[in-house]
């Protein structure tokens, strides 16, 4: 008996190191997020664009969007949104897993940010954590040894919504699931 419970405290104590690390290793990744992408988040693993109802995967830089009813990953906008000003566009963080499994969940709650074009965007932040993106204009001026990630919450006049797993900072309002609503 005294065996059985070592066991379980010792696989327990293991279980609970490894989850604390792996959630440590992905809670930045401002290096990848794209210039038009929201300001306010340390770690972001899709965007939501509601005007073209389609997501966009951060870390693996690729559209995902419905095409014949199918689910399909592509380097480039749909077609019928190749023009789209995806600096203007409203985007929600999402932090799930495979958000489109849930779609019509996302698509629904966050339909009252299509047409919105007021959200600031990173080629614009002047915090120099944006600056180690090679595409922002200041990515010249970043030293990561003088200027160490800055974690500030977003502005909440930008009113950034992230649902899910709470990787971001973006200014929350303390009843988990979606932050930085600001105003509404």
């Amino acid at each position: 008996m005294k065996k059985t419970m070592f066991l379980i405290v010792l696989l327990s104590t293991i279980l609970v190191t490894q989850q604390a690390h792996s959630q440590a290793s992905i809670s930045v990744n401002i290096g990848v997020q794209p210039v038009w992408g929201p300001v306010g988040y340390d770690y972001v693993n899709y965007y939501y664009i509601p005007d073209i109802d389609a997501y966009y995967d951060v870390p693996n830089r690729v559209y995902i969007y419905q095409d014949g009813g199918v689910w399909v990953r592509r380097p480039s906008l749909p077609p019928a949104f190749v023009g789209y000003d995806l600096y203007h566009g409203y985007k929600v963080v999402i932090n799930d897993r495979d958000p489109w499994l849930r779609h019509d969940v996302y698509r629904n709650k966050y339909v009252v940010y299509k047409g919105h074009h007021d959200q600031a965007f990173i080629r614009d932040s002047r915090e120099q954590r944006y600056y180690q993106i090679k595409e922002h204009p200041m990515h010249g001026q970043y030293h990561p040894d003088n200027h160490p990630v800055q974690h500030q919450a977003a502005p909440q006049n930008n009113r950034v919504v992230e649902h899910g797993n709470g990787h971001g900072n973006g200014g929350g309002n303390g009843h988990g699931g979606d932050k930085g609503h600001g105003g509404h």
